[in-house]
């Protein structure tokens, strides 16, 4: 066991004591207020620069989240939860707008520390074999990108297509 699949167990909390059911809990202010959780809900093989804390995923860990429906079922809900941050829902298989996305679409309007969390959510995805999961998301992505008239930067969009495609460079 790690750390990383204890606190995704719920056995275990982050360097602030906090469980992954209370990261779950953050309101949307909380969601923007707070910069040290996203790490820990959507963990990589690479150190942090923004949460040296954070645990990193082994091998180890992908095997267990491979082979534990549990741990899969939580990364699935932290998906859900972010999801539901950026006004966005999944559905039948794809990422569509939430209900409430016409009030929370201002964070497509220009770059900020969401479209990082954007890309660490696709690569974390890819480690931990939900590929499905992150080109669902980056459709949806290409779609803001091309009919929402969103400020994305073609250097922001080639890091989410890289992430979305297993091959990330951050």
């Amino acid at each position: 066991m790690s750390r990383l699949t204890d606190f995704y167990r719920g056995n275990a909390t982050d360097h602030e004591g906090r469980t992954l059911a209370d990261l779950w809990a953050y309101s949307d202010d909380e969601m923007e207020m707070y910069h040290d959780f996203i790490q820990w809900m959507f963990p990589l093989r690479e150190l942090s620069r923004f949460n040296p804390e954070a645990p990193l995923v082994e091998n180890a860990d992908v095997a267990e989240f491979k082979n534990e429906p549990q741990l899969r079922m939580n990364l699935i809900k932290s998906l859900d939860r972010f999801l539901a941050f950026l006004g966005l829902a999944r559905e039948n298989g794809k990422v569509v707008p939430g209900p409430d996305y016409q009030t929370k679409k201002i964070v497509w309007a220009g770059p900020d520390h969401n479209w990082l969390r954007v890309t660490r959510v696709l690569h974390c995805l890819r480690i931990f074999g939900f590929d499905a999961e992150a080109l669902a998301l980056f459709e949806r992505l290409q779609e803001i990108n091309s009919e929402e008239g969103s400020g994305i930067t073609a250097e922001t969009y080639r890091y989410w297509q890289a992430a979305a495609h297993g091959n990330p460079s951050e």
